[in-house]
């Protein structure tokens, strides 16, 4: 089986974003994005997920974190859409329920190649650390759409912030290492088009 990893660079005016993904690692992370709690959420993605990630990330911050966060979901998206390659083998399909103290996060994800996100979700604060808390759903939609991807984001319960987000980035990890992730009796591809 070759290995599924991909790198990609992303250069612009407001960014400059290098990502490197092996989706059958082990949890290892090498994170830069200049956002403390952006960081700490990826790492806990790689972790949670089994991927090995490094992301380096220059961004605008005297702007704002809008652009780092944005483009580093984009950058994510394409390469775990190029990981996946023709997805032959995969499960496609993935979900999650996941408490974190009083919060519960449900996640699901389908590798299907059509982007869709439908997230619900609440924050009480505008800021988590040095992140803006509007910017999680849009780093999800640009995951979801560079990525090819269906996938439903909704805070059950909670109220503590901080694991509303923390829960969401790590149930988003658990059911994407479910959704690729290989099953024997998949001999091709899981669609009845013959293609994802």
């Amino acid at each position: 089986m070759a290995d599924r990893i991909a790198i990609e660079e992303r250069n612009t005016k407001e960014t400059q974003i290098k990502v490197k993904l092996n989706l059958d690692g082990s949890g290892k992370a090498d994170i830069d994005t200049g956002i403390g709690f952006f960081d700490h959420m990826l790492d806990g993605f790689a972790r949670h997920g089994f991927f090995d990630l490094y992301v380096k990330v220059l961004g605008d911050l005297q702007v704002d974190g809008h652009h780092t966060v944005e483009d580093t979901g984009i950058v994510l998206g394409t390469v775990i859409s190029r990981a996946l390659g023709d997805k032959r083998g995969i499960r496609r399909y993935g979900s999650m329920i996941l408490p974190m103290d009083e919060t519960l996060i449900l996640c699901a994800v389908d590798l299907s190649g059509r982007s869709y996100l439908s997230f619900d979700g609440a924050f009480t604060q505008e800021m988590l650390g040095n992140m803006e808390t509007e910017m999680i759903r849009e780093f999800f939609y640009a995951v979801s759409c560079n990525a090819g991807m269906n996938l439903h984001l909704k805070i059950l319960d909670g109220y503590n912030n901080h694991h509303k987000a923390e829960g969401m980035f790590k149930a988003f990890a658990k059911a994407l290492d479910e959704a690729t992730g290989f099953d024997p009796r998949i001999r091709d591809v899981l669609s009845t088009k013959g293609s994802l």
